[in-house]
Formats: C-alpha cells, structure tokens, sequence
C-alpha cells in the first residue's frame, strides 16, 4: 500500500509516529501546504522515516492533490487536516481512482429559519451525495475514522452485534481529566474544530423522528468516566456519530455527549457572544497600515498555543467511549465500551500527547484493514459499516487495549 497523508499538524505527526512501526505499507507521502511541516514530521522518525517522504501541497486544489497521487501511485488517501479541506480531498481521491479515509465529516449548515430544532444541511451530507459514485468506481471512502467519529462507531457496531438483542440508546461520552500547566485556556484539539462542534446546533437522532437539532450545551448529565477521571458533565455537541450511526446500527435514540466544563463552556459563548467564531473574513489593518482580510476564527486560532506542542505541559488522562443501553436475553443491559489514554504514556511511547495519539491511531489501524483486504467493500461507508472485532482485535495489537464496564 502506497498512502499519501495530507496534513502535518498534531494528528498527521502522530500517525507518521504510529505507522513507521507497521509494515503493511510501502511509501506513506506526507504532504503538507508548508513543505517545512511535512518534512520535520518525517525528520522526527529519525532511521524509521525510510519509506515516508514530504512533499508540499495545497490541500484546497483539488487538481493538485490528484495530481501528487497520480505521480506518486497512492492507493489511499489519508486526510489529516481540519474540515474545510474534506470535499476538495475527498474528491481528488475520487478522481485519482484512489480509496480514502478522514477523521472528520464535511461540514453542516444550521436551517436558515429554524436552527435550534430543524436539521439544515448535515454533517457528512456532501458526501454521501456522492456514494453513488465511489460504488461505481469500487472504491471506498471511509469517513469519520478517527476516535470520535471513528472507534465510539466500532464500538457501536460491535455491542450491537455482540452485546445485545434489542438497542434501546447510544451515547458517545467524551471526558478527560487532563490539565496544562501555565495556560489559562489551550484546547487539546484544533481549535476551528471546537468552535465547529460545540457552537454549531447539536443533533439528535430519535426513531420515531429523524435527525433534529437542540441548543448548545443543552441535556448535561453527569458521567462517571473509568480509570480515575471520574465523574465529568457532559453536554450535547453537533457530532458526526449521530449522524453515521443509525445509518447502520439500529437503536432508537443516539447522541453525542462532551465533557467541557463550566470554564471551558465559559470561553466559548463568549468567543461567539463577540463574534469570534465566525469564518467569514473581516478587514483588519497590517502593521503598515495595509487593509489585510482575516477570518476572527483564524486569528483564535493563531493565539493559542498548538495542540501538539502541549504534551510535556500536559498531564491526565482522556476518554473515548459508547454508552449503550438496550436488552440482553430478555433483561436489561447497559454498557460503556471505552478507550482511555494516559499522556504520561503516549508522550513517552510516542512523543505526541494524549488526545492527537488517540485520534491517530485508529486511521492507522483501519488503514491496516484496508491492505490487508480484511475491510474491502466500496461506497462512501462509516465505520460502522464494517465488521467490528478485526479492528478491535487489531488495536489491542497496536499495544492500545480497549475496554467494557457493564453500567449499574
């Protein structure tokens, strides 16, 4: 397998570190708009960077990206950058006759009338338009394969098929205990995406209605995370879950819950309370006095530290997990099928901090299925589309292993 990884940022590092242990591959290509990104990533692997090279493109020219696919015969590719880039990639790998996997889902529209009830466009509509398509050309488009979206749908699948007769609820729930010392505020993930999640309207998927949508931060519970986090609230978040799910797993209601926190939440409504989410450009002046235009989200996001330069300030765990809740031989059943990762653990195995390391490893692992043949059907498919326990079995392989507590 020959893969062509766009985007060197935390997560696209990360997946250079966990890969270069692997031998299912033949060449992974790390390309990156800064050409000075992409060719540390590889640098850092020091004698393992052998079968990786950098090489510089624009994620948002489609031509170009299927272009560098062509020239350099990549079977896969890999996107590792945030979603504004997902269509132009998702369509390059189209064109180039190539497969292709994301962390992240083309992004939604809130309904123009009706934002806090009503479904606009959705997360993952844009692609799924094209499945069509990708059937045709036997490819396969594998979206949402990160850890959440990614493994919490693995494991959705797998209690489903496993763990239960009849699914009454599943619930993604999301919680950390992690701290950073010396900042007042530093996401642990991109930034754009957090604002993209957690101020967009979440969405809620219920049987008897379809997919509809509620306020921000609306529904907080209290869950008790394993592993010594413990309890954390959790709020409702726009997530690709919701929306992949019930497209395969039959369940009569799904959410996605996040552990935030009042402080964090805080900071939030008051970036949107001034208009600091916002992707539309405003015109600023330079230092010269030049009018420069500028997206506000753009310039949060240049203020705060880079996710991936936060491991050695960082310490605690974080949790990625399915909540399921359904009958088993006639009883009652609930579950948590949970994946925790330990930064003291990650930085020293791997260099890369706990919550970019978590997300990173499952692509890998999918894309291990891929060319081995074991996860080889075609169409635009979440992972809840494909069988299960390979890629659990293959993760504990990885030296992550994965875990069920049984719930009351």
């Amino acid at each position: 397998m020959r893969v062509l990884l766009v985007g060197a940022g935390g997560v696209g590092t990360a997946i250079t570190r966990i890969a270069a242990r692997r031998d299912f591959f033949d060449l992974f290509v790390v390309a990156d708009y800064d050409l000075a990104r992409a060719e540390a990533a590889v640098a850092a692997l020091g004698e393992a960077g052998g079968r990786f090279h950098a090489r510089r493109v624009d994620a948002s020219d489609q031509a170009a990206v299927a272009a560098l696919l062509t020239e350099e015969r990549c079977d896969v590719l890999l996107n590792a950058t945030d979603p504004r880039f997902v269509m132009p990639l998702f369509e390059a790998a189209l064109a180039a006759d190539s497969h292709y996997v994301d962390m992240a889902m083309s992004l939604s529209r809130p309904h123009p009338g009706n934002p806090y009830a009503q479904c606009g466009v959705k997360l993952g509509d844009e692609q799924f338009e094209r499945a069509g398509a990708w059937e045709k050309a036997g490819r396969l488009a594998l979206v949402g394969m990160g850890v959440e979206p990614g493994l919490s749908d693995v494991f959705a699948r797998y209690a489903a098929d496993e763990l239960f007769d009849e699914v009454e609820e599943i619930g993604i729930r999301d919680g950390a205990n992690l701290t950073v010392e010396g900042y007042e505020f530093a996401p642990s993930f991109n930034i754009w995406t957090t604002i993209e999640e957690c101020l967009n309207p979440p969405v809620v998927y219920e049987r008897d209605r379809g997919w509809f949508t509620t306020e921000p931060f609306s529904e907080p519970e209290v869950f008790d995370f394993p592993e010594g986090i413990g309890p954390v609230e959790c709020v409702n978040v726009e997530h690709e879950e919701v929306l992949l799910v019930p497209r395969w797993v039959d369940a009569r209601r799904v959410t996605f819950k996040y552990g935030l926190g009042e402080d964090f939440i805080g900071k939030l409504k008051t970036l949107h309370a001034l208009g600091l989410d916002s992707t539309e450009p405003v015109t600023v002046r330079g230092a010269d006095g030049t009018p420069v235009r500028v997206s506000p989200r753009d310039v949060v996001a240049a203020c705060l530290p880079d996710p991936a330069t936060l491991g050695e300030r960082m310490s605690g765990k974080t949790c990625a997990g399915t909540w399921v809740k359904g009958t088993k031989d006639g009883r009652p059943r609930e579950v948590y099928l949970y994946h925790v990762v330990d930064n003291q653990w990650s930085m020293r195995e791997y260099g890369s901090q706990a919550v970019v390391w978590q997300t990173a490893v499952n692509p890998v692992v999918a894309l291990e299925l891929v060319a081995g043949g074991v996860w080889a059907e075609a169409g635009v498919l979440g992972p809840e589309a494909l069988p299960p326990r390979p890629f659990l079995d293959l993760l504990t392989a990885y030296g992550s292993p994965w875990g069920i507590r049984e719930q009351g």
